[in-house]
């Protein structure tokens, strides 16, 4: 991610703050990034400098006539006439970041010897709730080397509960 794609980001996610749409325009920049990059040759075309900018703003327009709120598309057409279309992706993650830490969402990303119920997710879900003071969103992952239990990793801390790591830390001590 480049600092140009968080200034960008910044700039959308200080606007959508003073609107209260916070949600609703990583909604909305989500269907856009998503509509311009399934469409083949999108990308480059909003790019091409052989085309006028407001050309180039005028098919983004009229491609997403619906979109709301209507600062997204604002967004978007700056990117098209700085020149920074491509980064798109980049500025989408980054007011992803944002809009998480704001509204204090986590995602965890769990790795389990075998498939957790829905039971055990939910379970899953509420301890790391209360662990963390955020709501949680799982990821899971299945890695039967783990023999057992689970690995969680969020926010760039790492909960290692499996049976293999269990396993390492008896044979570490049994080295000694």
């Amino acid at each position: 991610m480049t600092d140009t794609s968080k200034s960008y980001a910044d700039a959308l996610f200080s606007l959508a703050l003073e609107t209260n749409t916070v949600f609703e325009t990583l909604m909305a920049l989500k269907e856009m990034r998503n509509g311009l990059y399934g469409t083949e040759g999108a990308i480059d075309l909003l790019a091409s400098p052989s085309i006028p900018k407001d050309e180039r703003c005028a098919v983004v327009e009229k491609a997403f006539a619906e979109i709301q709120p209507a600062h997204v598309m604002s967004f978007v057409c700056v990117l098209v006439q700085n020149g920074c279309i491509r980064e798109l992706d980049d500025c989408l993650e980054a007011y992803t970041q944002l809009h998480d830490e704001h509204c204090k969402l986590s995602t965890a990303y769990v790795t389990s010897a075998v498939a957790l119920t829905d039971g055990e997710k939910n379970k899953l879900i509420e301890k790391l709730s209360r662990k963390f003071g955020r709501t949680i969103h799982l990821e899971c992952a299945v890695d039967p080397s783990l023999l057992g239990g689970l690995v969680v990793n969020v926010d760039g801390k790492v909960i290692d509960g499996s049976l293999k790591h269990r396993l390492q830390e008896i044979k570490e001590v049994m080295n000694r």
